[in-house]
C-alpha cells in the first residue's frame, strides 16, 4: 500500500475515504462560490451604471425618500427600479392573460375584438400577487 507522491499539480492525490465528512467538504465548497457570487453581483452592479430603467431616477428617488429608504448609491436605486418594472411587468402579463380567458368565451364571429384591460382583469392579476384592489361602491 504505496500512497501517491504529491507533485506539484496535486493531480494524482485521492483523499482518504474517512475524511470525507459533511462538515470538512461543507466549508471548502461554501468558500469556492462565495468569491463567484460577490463576483457576479458586482458585475451585475457594474452593469447597472449603465442602464437606464423605464422608471426614472427621480420618480424612484422621489418614493424611496418618502418611504424612508437613504442610499447614496445610484446602482442600488437602478436595482431596485428594475425589481419594481418586473413586478408591474408581470402583473400586466398576468391581466392581459385574464382579459384573453374572459373574452374567449365573448367571442363575436366575423369580427376581432380589441383587447381592453378592465378593472376586474386587474384585480384578479393583483390578487394572484396579494394585492387586493375593489372598485368602490359608487362607481357601479
Amino acid at each position: 500500500m504505496t500512497e501517491p507522491t504529491p507533485t506539484a499539480d496535486n493531480s494524482n492525490i485521492q483523499p482518504h475515504p474517512s475524511s470525507l465528512t459533511s462538515s470538512s467538504s461543507t466549508p471548502k465548497q461554501e468558500t469556492q462560490e462565495t468569491p463567484k457570487r460577490e463576483r457576479t453581483m458586482a458585475e451585475f452592479l457594474a452593469l447597472m451604471d449603465n442602464y437606464a430603467p423605464i422608471i426614472p431616477d427621480a420618480v424612484t428617488d422621489y418614493y424611496l425618500s418618502k418611504s424612508g429608504f437613504d442610499c447614496d448609491d445610484v446602482r442600488i436605486k437602478r436595482l431596485l427600479a428594475l425589481a419594481t418594472q418586473k413586478f408591474i411587468a408581470d402583473i400586466a402579463t398576468d391581466a392581459f392573460q385574464h382579459c384573453k380567458v374572459r373574452q374567449s368565451g365573448n367571442r363575436k364571429t366575423g369580427k376581432e375584438r380589441k383587447t381592453v384591460l378592465t378593472m376586474e382583469d386587474l384585480s384578479a392579476a393583483l390578487a394572484e400577487y396579494g394585492v387586493n384592489v375593489k372598485k368602490p361602491e359608487y362607481y357601479s
